[in-house]
């Protein structure tokens, strides 16, 4: 190791290694992380029969979480590392990491097939290539940094070369900047009939690491990554609930969710089988998710409620790390139940009963809450809208809840949230189905000023409107996070290029993604404000672009309330703040937030957003 090194010539005090070692350890003070760089090599090693990942020469088994909130809490769990899936707000993360003793597999996110990024585009996959890069030079002595991942779920169905060598490609270059950290892919599971892990085994010699994210499969990856000829070490990256696409559903298609307590026992079995009992290839997992978000429910992935209250994931997981148990463990729910859930009438009530107890006895408090069910089955983590919870429906106690149906059929959850008083809870839902003709959701109130991008106020609202509208020639556009432009306010701002010089091109921002026709609710009431204002400036000026809101119309239900238009907007190489006024429109749902599009005008074009947000003033 560096550090006996160092001691050994400590006594030399006239010797050239005593200057060259001085000379080394005066730029590592000076550097901004000091001392500790000498610690960050990363490496893989063969150790007897097996590959081991070791940290500044010490075997490092992955404890990790997929997310990045509350890391002192992460760290006196056990946990050791956390993964990103993007470099958004990258530099300030790893510093908190590393004062909480953590590493950071750092992602790059990189396009998929899937929402137009064309990987036959060399101009955009040189781009990417580029942006990977860039950060990999800037953060490579970073003593938090654990390994470069480069993508998450881009390969589809692994059958495009393109994408592999364009993965292969920044892993290759990423070892001539940094040959201290590995490098890793990661796969949505090994495919059918493997087929992922052949390609990535046969265009990827340039990865050090597989990482898989796996969900009712894990108990069984190790053995079938064996089996399927893998030969690269492998990290668990996402692993937890069986996910919504892997379990029953209702007659009316809603899938059928664990309780928290169930969940809990499916993170520990996935744990046990493949990281602790696989002593050959598993590197480790990183366990999803280390917080909590809207995905098909509003509890089907996350260890902990929007609180901060821990979830029995949560506690299974630290034991795994840890070998103990918690001192004081969450509730347990034995069953949630109701007398009748397919094919209520609005204005009956059912009867639901609940079975909850607490490992120390500890007095529990019930919440219950009947929400909208959308029956939405996301696809790659897409954002969702959060669905709307049904005021005054829900009479309960501890045990027993009357539900009164209501006035709108279609489909609806029923959940119960238990907690102990101790930063402990559990949580299942049950799936209802009503019975009439379906009435329009309405959106939830926006709090003004309401950013759609741009630097939030702590504690505001997460994201409502996703990026996800791709429109006209979607392989020549790029939208990716900016510093290197001064930014008009905070850290970054958004990068926008349409790489072609024809045609045309546009991103709206959707509420919920992808939602083109108005079909599902979504969006929010923005009655309150008085115009959408956003800061616009051009890479070169004279870039001429269109900005809108309101885009969703026809027949379908959820359709946007209200549009407006700034069109052909000119745009200069400073910051310029644009408004596009909202007096007198109908806001009470606007499900496309935002958007832009431009016509090609001979050339490739490249301009910058910033703080777009509806005010009211």
């Amino acid at each position: 190791m560096v550090v006996p090194a160092i001691e050994n010539v400590a006594g030399d005090m006239t010797g050239r290694k005593w200057i060259g070692w001085g000379a080394l350890a005066c730029a590592l003070l000076a550097s901004p992380w000091g001392v500790a760089s000498l610690h960050a090599q990363v490496r893989l090693d063969v150790r007897g029969d097996r590959v081991v990942l070791t940290r500044g020469g010490e075997p490092y088994e992955v404890h990790g979480v997929g997310g990045q909130t509350d890391l002192a809490a992460l760290a006196g769990l056990g946990g050791n590392s956390i993964r990103t899936w993007s470099t958004d707000g990258i530099d300030a993360l790893l510093d908190e990491a590393h004062a909480h003793g953590l590493t950071v597999c750092v992602g790059f996110w990189l396009g998929h097939e899937r929402h137009g990024f064309d990987y036959q585009n060399q101009t955009e996959v040189l781009r990417q290539l580029e942006q990977c890069l860039a950060v990999v030079e800037r953060l490579k002595e970073h003593p938090a940094v654990l390994l470069w991942c480069v993508g998450n779920e881009m390969e589809g169905d692994g059958r495009n070369p393109a994408v592999w060598y364009a993965v292969d490609h920044i892993a290759r270059e990423i070892k001539q900047i940094d040959p201290n950290h590995p490098t890793m892919t990661v796969i949505a599971e090994l495919g059918e009939n493997s087929e992922k892990l052949k390609a990535f085994e046969r265009f990827c010699p340039h990865v050090d690491i597989l990482g898989i994210n796996s969900y009712a499969g894990i108990e069984s990856l190790a053995q079938r990554y064996v089996e399927a000829g893998g030969t690269h070490p492998f990290i668990v990256t996402e692993h937890g609930p069986r996910g919504p696409w892997e379990v029953g559903r209702t007659r009316w298609g809603a899938p059928l969710e664990s309780s928290s307590t169930e969940k809990a026992e499916l993170y520990a079995a996935g744990y046990r089988q493949t990281v602790l009992n696989d002593s050959v290839n598993c590197l480790g997992s990183y366990a999803f998710l280390w917080g909590n978000k809207q995905e098909t429910t509003a509890t089907w992935f996350g260890m902990r409620l929007p609180d901060g209250t821990r979830l029995a994931a949560t506690d299974a997981i630290s034991e795994s790390w840890t070998g103990r148990p918690p001192a004081n463990r969450c509730p347990r729910i034995e069953s949630l139940t109701v007398d009748r859930a397919d094919l209520l009438k609005p204005g009956e009530t059912i009867t639901a009963t609940l079975s909850a107890s607490d490992p120390e006895q500890d007095s529990l408090q019930v919440e219950w809450v009947l929400r909208h069910d959308s029956v939405t089955i996301g696809v790659g983590g897409d954002a969702q809208a959060d669905e709307l919870a049904i005021a005054g429906a829900v009479d309960g106690d501890r045990e027993k809840a009357e539900v009164t149906i209501p006035k709108g059929g279609g489909a609806y959850r029923l959940f119960a949230y238990v907690r102990d008083g101790n930063g402990g809870a559990a949580v299942a839902n049950v799936p209802l189905f009503v019975d009439a003709p379906i009435m329009q959701v309405p959106s939830p109130k926006a709090d003004l000023p309401f950013v759609v991008y741009g630097e939030r106020e702590s504690g505001a609202a997460a994201d409502v409107y996703a990026p996800s509208g791709y429109m006209g020639n979607t392989e020549a556009i790029t939208m990716t996070l900016d510093s290197e432009i001064e930014p008009r306010v905070g850290a970054h701002c958004l990068k926008v290029e349409y790489g072609a010089a024809d045609q045309w091109g546009g991103v709206l921002w959707q509420s919920p993604a992808n939602d083109w026709e108005g079909a599902l609710p979504g969006g929010l009431d923005l009655s309150e404000a008085t115009a959408v204002e956003f800061w616009v400036r051009g890479a070169t000026g004279g870039e001429t672009v269109s900005f809108m809101l309101g885009v969703v119309d026809g027949n379908f239900p959820y359709r946007d309330t209200a549009k407006a238009e700034a069109k052909d907007v000119r745009l200069t190489t400073e910051w310029r703040k644009v408004r596009i006024d909202l007096d007198g429109l109908d806001l009470s749902r606007i499900k496309t937030g935002f958007g832009w599009s431009m016509a090609g005008s001979g050339r490739p074009v490249t301009f910058y957003l910033d703080e777009i947000r509806y005010v009211a003033e």
